[in-house]
């Protein structure tokens, strides 16, 4: 048998990397057939082929870097996907969770090891320490169900940070304790430490992050960009004497909001990571499982069987106290034991120090039994800790299902997803422009709905119209791949039209769309007006909602949405619609929304808002009339959009003073980030329809509007 395994080891580096690519390629097909979660089997893959299983592979350099950065990945993405504003709401609950699921687990474990095991002070704290915290293990599955955002979820994913910092705190504390420096000087100094990291992590990765996002926009750049951030904050935080997950789950706090869930780089991020490197940790964990040691010292399965039942116990009793305590249900329980009861990395890195400090000459504080009872329980904690976050899982997603089900079912709400026609037509032509628009289309949709996107391109039918109908291709193509990175369909048409604005509203009806988002002409030479040559035509034919964008700066850097709304708005059709769009942009970019407006109109949007989008932070400051527009501008900063929502001609909402529109914005609001919108009207525009009651053509300023311009410049 060893001759055979012998035979079996690999050492070539290509075909290693073979080998761990047909694990993270099988494992998932297998563990499905036998209905487990697919991370276990990574886990007992490593197991397998491991130096302590058939010594297939070697735990050599690539497994030791490549999972660390799979750990460093598991706690960004967890930073990432964590609403903030939800924290901020319910900070008071992840402190006392945090707390619970720290000290709860540790006090019983430091009993259990001095009573039951015998083992000394500090060797028992240290045990202590470790089973105090916890790795997101689990998270993965949290992902594939879209749960990212449940308030189980984010209580277990800040707690684990408070505990495992703590822990971290705690384990600096005791290594203290073996050299010289264990009084209030090193507390001082560590704690000096720790606040320059964190002070100086908020206020300069935002900078630097929008610095670098406005001026470059090239996807492996932005990648890049944001790993070497990421494992930056990881290496500070090893040097002032905290563990790097501990930095990086701080910078992926910090990038929370520059990075939006649908954008093309957190897809990216998340591919790469669930791919290659979050499995390779998997792996590795289960490299270091002995299972032979069992056999061989029948003692350390009693040491594996306490310590895994007694910081498993502490940590669902943590978890049941807060969930009872909280009000959350028996699955939302589940959930926070299930994610918070994993151990791995960290108790691995807390082990590992402990192996380091010397209690007497040639007697260190951890032996070889205790680390292979920790070991071996990692692999006893992550088995339960999967299978448990499988289960909340499942009945979470089942027990939203219902509710959603049950809501809509019995609402008399006008605007559900199953009544959402939403179907996004994208006007471009303007290659700088064109990639905005897609980016703008993918964080306004609907992902429950996960309908395709349609991209345009209308080429006027003259003599060039074969060469600018390549160039439309080309730049169809490009946009083509945008939203396929992430993972979004869509449509594409390059459309001859002898009149711009009439192909635009063609294709609108044939491809059954809800509105039109387009941006603002860039050329003067193209044309002099504001709107550009065919817009009039096009709001004045089409009555529904279009959406005209101006973007003087990337998207993810904006910090506050201003919306100009004008009275009597809540009446028109479309009030639903521009609001959903506005709130999904808020809660993409979690990023404030400050509506200027009547008082009667803002008890729409309140109620609007706290129904359907409880997280968008909405802040309202009255406009009595609508000449105060231009006293606005003074309050739009480089890094505000400012939206305004109009009407058109004979609207409920239209008022005279929304003529000048176009020339306040020209005067008073060049250079700013700006969103127009025409909402949904009601009534149905009839294509080339004729009749001596309803003229063929509108001029943007009547007779009557010019005269009444010249009267009023004489006065």
């Amino acid at each position: 048998m060893t001759l055979l395994v012998s035979y079996l080891h690999v050492s070539d580096p290509t075909l290693i990397f073979f080998v761990v690519l047909l694990i993270v390629l099988f494992a998932p097909i297998i563990m499905s057939k036998l209905r487990i979660p697919h991370i276990i089997g990574m886990v007992l893959a490593g197991v397998l082929i491991g130096e302590k299983g058939l010594n297939i592979l070697a735990r050599d350099e690539s497994f030791e870097l490549f999972g660390r950065v799979g750990l460093f990945y598991i706690m960004f993405l967890a930073g990432l996907e964590m609403d903030l504003e939800s924290v901020k709401k319910n900070s008071r609950n992840f402190v006392v969770f945090g707390l619970l699921t720290c000290f709860v687990p540790l006090i019983l474990t430091y009993v259990m090891s001095i009573t039951v095991l015998g083992y000394s002070g500090k060797a028992s704290f240290l045990l202590g320490c470790i089973m105090a915290s916890n790795t997101l293990i689990a998270y993965p599955i949290v992902g594939r169900y879209g749960l990212q955002r449940n308030s189980s979820v984010m209580l277990s994913v800040g707690s684990s940070m408070i505990s495992l910092f703590l822990a971290l705190v705690m384990l600096a504390g005791l290594t203290a304790t073996f050299s010289n420096s264990s009084g209030w000087l090193f507390w001082l100094l560590f704690a000096v430490k720790l606040a320059v990291f964190i002070a100086g992590s908020v206020l300069f990765i935002p900078r630097l992050t929008r610095y670098f996002l406005r001026r470059y926009s090239d996807a492996v750049m932005q990648y890049i960009f944001v790993m070497a951030v990421m494992f930056l904050s990881a290496a500070l935080s090893s040097l002032i004497g905290l563990e790097g997950i501990f930095g990086a789950f701080l910078s992926g706090l910090i990038l929370n909001r520059y990075i939006p869930k649908v954008s093309p780089l957190m897809n990216r991020i998340e591919f790469i990571g669930n791919a290659l490197f979050i499995p390779y940790f998997l792996i590795g964990v289960g490299m270091l499982i002995n299972l032979r040691i069992i056999g061989e010292e029948p003692s350390t399965l009693w040491i594996v069987l306490l310590i895994a039942f007694f910081g498993t116990f502490g940590k669902a009793l943590a978890a049941y106290m807060s969930s009872l305590l909280f009000r959350l249900s028996k699955a939302e329980g589940h959930m926070m034991f299930g994610l918070t009861s994993a151990h791995a990395a960290g108790a691995i890195a807390m082990v590992m120090v402990g192996m380091r400090l010397e209690v007497e000459p040639g007697v260190m504080l951890v032996d070889d039994q205790m680390l292979n009872g920790v070991v071996i329980m990692i692999l006893v904690t992550c088995v339960a800790s999967t299978l448990m976050t499988q289960k909340a899982a499942v009945e979470l997603s089942l027990a939203n299902s219902y509710y959603h089900n049950i809501r809509s079912a019995t609402s008399s709400d006008t605007y559900s997803d199953q009544k959402d026609d939403e179907k996004i037509l994208i006007c471009v032509k303007y290659p700088e422009i064109a990639p905005k628009l897609v980016y703008l289309s993918l964080l306004m949709r609907n992902q429950k709905l996960n309908r395709e996107l349609v991209a345009l391109n209308v080429v006027y039918d003259d003599k060039d119209s074969n060469e600018a109908r390549q160039d439309g291709l080309r730049l169809l193509e490009e946009l083509q791949q945008q939203a396929s990175a992430s993972e979004v369909r869509m449509q594409t048409q390059v459309r001859l039209a002898s009149n711009i604005a009439n192909g635009i509203k063609h294709a609108f009806r044939e491809f059954a769309c809800s509105e039109v988002i387009m941006g603002m002409h860039v050329h003067k030479d193209v044309s002099q007006k504001f709107w550009g040559e065919f817009i009039q035509s096009l709001y004045n034919g089409l009555n529904r909602q279009i959406i005209l964008t101006r973007f003087e700066q990337p998207m993810s850097t904006l910090r506050l949405i201003q919306v100009a709304v004008p009275s009597r708005a809540e009446l028109e059709q479309g009030f639903h619609r521009w609001l959903e769009r506005l709130c999904r942009f808020a809660e993409q970019l979690d990023c404030r929304i400050l509506f200027h407006g009547r008082d009667e109109t803002f008890i729409f949007i309140k109620e609007f808002i706290e129904k359907k989008h409880p997280s968008v932070r909405g802040e309202y400051k009255k406009m009595g009339h609508w000449n105060e527009l231009p006293t606005l501008a003074a309050g739009i900063m480089t890094d505000h959009l400012f939206v305004v929502v109009t009407a058109r001609k004979g609207t409920i909402s239209y008022k005279t003073a929304l003529d000048r529109l176009p020339d306040e914005l020209t005067k008073y609001f060049s250079g700013t980030n700006l969103m127009i919108i025409f909402p949904d009207q009601y009534g149905e525009q009839k294509e080339d329809s004729m009749s001596f009651t309803e003229a063929q053509h509108r001029e943007e300023n009547s007779i009557y509007d010019m005269l009444s311009h010249w009267i009023h410049r004489k006065r």
